[in-house]
C-alpha cells in the first residue's frame, strides 16, 4: 500500500524470559488515510516457538473507530475474528474460535488489520502484544486462561481421569443411538456436579484440547487442565499439563522403554500418575494394570489409586500405592471416574470419586503443583462438601498432608484432625499401611469437628494418613500422608 510508509509508526520490542519465550509489542499509529483497508503487520517467528498469544487494544472507539484482527502465517491464513475479540492464541493442537490450530513454523508472520471505519480528522493508535512461548514453557495461570478462574486459598474439587469423543467415550445420540460423546456433555455434566476443575484425558491424543480451549471462556467457573492417557501395552498413566505430543509407543525404537517417555513428560514440566494400577490386562484391556518393566518410582509423583468405584474392591490401586510409600518414596494419591459416558448414572459418573486439592488459587499450574506437593485427599463418593484436614506439630514446625516433618526421637508429635459434614463417620490413623490405635473409633459430632492424637517418634521414617469411614465401615475419604522424617521427597 502506498500510503503505508507515510502513516503507519511500527516499533517492534523484544523481552527475554527465563523461559526463554519472547514477547514482541507492536506500537502504531492509523489515520482516515487508512480507512477501509489492509494493514500488514509482519513479526518474525523464531524456531521453536509452539505457542503464539495476541492481545490488541486500540484508541478511537468513542469516535466508532473500528478495527479488525486477521492472521497470517509463513504460508497459509491461519484466521479471521474481526472485531469480535481482542485477544487470541493459536498452537499446534488448539487455536481461540475464529482461527486454526495447526504447527507454529518459523518465518515470517503477519497480523492483518482491518480498518471498516475511521473518520476524517480520527487518530488511531494500536498496541499488539504478541507472546511466543515454547513447549518447555509452564503457563503463568493455565493453558486456556490467563487469569484464575477464582483467587485465594482453598479446598478444590475435580476429576481427574475421563474419556469423551476424541477417544472411547460414548453416549446416546438424539435418536437413542449409541454415538461418540461430544466433549462438552462431559464439561456440561462436571458443572453440573459443581466440580471446580477437570482434567480430560483421552488416550495418547491432543486433538481434544482445541474444543476446551472453544469452551473454557464460557465454562469460566470450571477449569479445564489438559490431559491425554499415556495408553501403552503394559500400562496406563495421565500426564496432565502440556499440549504438546509425547511419544507413547513404549517398546517402540522411539521410545525403548519407560524413562525414555518420562523423559518427554519432564522436559515439557508435565504431571504424570499411574492410572488403575492394580486392575487386570488383557484382551479386554490390554495394558490396565501396571506391568511396565523396571519402573523407576521415584519419577513417579502421582498414583490413582481409587478409580471410579474401586477405592476397596480386589483392584483397589490403595494397596499399590502404599506399597511404594513403604519403599521410603512420596508419591500423591490422586482418584478419577475414568467415565466414558457423560450421561450415565451419578454414582458412576463425572466426579465420582472426586480428587480434592489444596491450592492458593483455582489455575492449572496451581492445582498441579499442589498435587506435586500431596495436598490432596479423594473423597469416594464425589460429595460437594466432605473435607478432612489434618497437621502435624513438632516444636514450631507445622506440616500439613503431603509434607514432611522432622522429629528426633522421644518428641512428641500432635495431630490435629479438622472435619466438615462427616457427621456419624469415624477417622481411621494410618501409620506405614496398617490401622492403628491412635486415636479412639468414636463418631464425628456436629458438621464442624476436630479430634487430635500424639504420636511419640521414634526418630525412625514413617508415613501417617487419616481415613474416613461410615458408621457401616464404608471408605469415605482417603487422606494423603504426612511424611515423619523422611529423607527424599522421591
Amino acid at each position: 500500500m502506498k500510503f503505508l510508509a507515510q502513516t503507519l509508526s511500527l516499533l517492534v520490542c523484544f523481552t527475554f524470559f527465563t523461559s526463554q519465550a519472547q514477547d514482541l509489542t507492536l506500537h502504531g499509529t492509523l489515520t482516515r488515510a487508512n480507512h477501509q483497508t489492509y494493514v500488514e503487520l509482519p513479526f518474525t517467528v523464531p524456531t521453536g516457538i509452539s505457542r503464539i498469544s495476541v492481545d490488541f487494544s486500540y484508541t478511537g472507539r468513542e469516535l466508532h473507530t473500528t478495527i479488525d484482527l486477521g492472521l497470517f502465517d509463513s504460508e497459509r491464513f491461519r484466521g479471521w475474528s474481526g472485531g469480535n475479540k481482542h485477544a487470541f492464541t493459536v498452537s499446534e493442537s488448539d487455536a481461540t474460535p475464529s482461527y486454526l490450530p495447526g504447527p507454529i513454523r518459523p518465518g515470517t508472520w503477519k497480523l492483518i488489520l482491518g480498518v471498516p471505519n475511521l473518520r476524517e480528522g480520527v487518530t488511531s493508535t494500536y498496541e499488539a502484544h504478541i507472546h511466543l512461548s515454547r513447549a518447555t514453557d509452564i503457563p503463568s495461570g493455565s493453558t486456556f486462561s490467563a487469569a484464575p478462574l477464582r483467587s485465594g486459598p482453598a479446598w478444590y474439587r475435580g476429576d481427574l481421569h475421563m474419556h469423551d469423543a476424541h477417544s472411547d467415550g460414548s453416549c446416546q445420540s438424539q435418536a437413542g443411538q449409541k454415538v461418540p460423546c461430544p466433549l462438552y456433555k462431559t464439561v456440561e455434566a462436571a458443572t453440573a456436579r459443581g466440580l471446580d476443575f477437570i482434567a480430560i484425558s483421552d488416550h495418547n491424543t491432543t486433538s481434544h484440547f482445541d474444543a476446551m480451549q472453544e469452551l473454557q471462556p464460557y465454562f469460566d467457573r470450571l477449569l479445564l487442565i489438559p490431559a491425554r492417557e499415556i495408553t501403552t501395552f503394559d500400562g496406563h498413566a495421565n500426564v496432565f499439563g502440556p499440549t504438546a505430543f509425547i511419544d507413547f509407543r513404549l517398546t517402540s525404537p522411539s521410545v525403548p522403554d519407560l524413562n525414555h517417555l518420562l523423559d518427554q513428560v519432564e522436559s515439557l514440566h508435565g504431571l504424570i500418575s499411574i492410572n488403575h494400577p492394580s486392575q487386570p490386562t488383557g484382551e479386554a484391556c490390554m495394558g490396565c494394570g501396571w506391568s511396565v518393566p523396571n519402573t523407576d518410582y521415584r519419577r513417579i509423583p502421582a498414583i490413582e489409586a481409587v478409580n471410579g468405584n474401586n477405592a476397596e474392591t480386589r483392584i483397589s490401586g490403595i494397596p499399590f500405592w502404599q506399597a511404594r510409600l513403604n519403599e521410603g518414596l512420596r508419591i500423591t494419591a490422586i482418584g478419577g471416574s475414568d467415565n466414558h459416558n457423560a450421561e450415565a448414572p451419578p454414582a458412576s459418573n463425572v466426579g465420582h470419586p472426586t480428587t480434592v486439592v489444596y491450592a492458593k488459587e483455582l489455575s492449572e499450574t496451581s492445582i498441579l503443583n499442589a498435587i506435586r506437593a500431596g495436598h490432596v485427599f479423594i473423597d469416594t463418593e464425589g460429595t460437594k462438601d466432605r473435607t478432612i484436614g489434618i497437621t502435624a506439630q513438632a516444636n514450631a514446625t507445622t506440616a500439613i498432608m503431603g509434607d514432611s516433618i522432622k522429629a528426633p526421637a522421644g518428641q512428641t508429635v500432635h495431630f490435629t484432625l479438622h472435619m466438615l459434614h462427616l457427621e456419624g463417620a469415624h477417622p481411621e490413623i494410618i501409620e506405614d499401611g496398617e490401622p492403628t490405635t491412635l486415636l479412639a473409633s468414636s463418631p464425628i459430632t456436629g458438621p464442624d469437628a476436630e479430634k487430635s492424637f500424639d504420636l511419640p517418634s521414634d526418630g525412625k521414617h514413617h508415613w501417617l494418613r487419616v481415613n474416613i469411614r461410615s458408621n457401616t465401615g464404608t471408605l469415605l475419604l482417603v487422606g494423603n500422608p504426612i511424611y515423619l522424617n523422611l529423607l527424599t521427597l522421591r
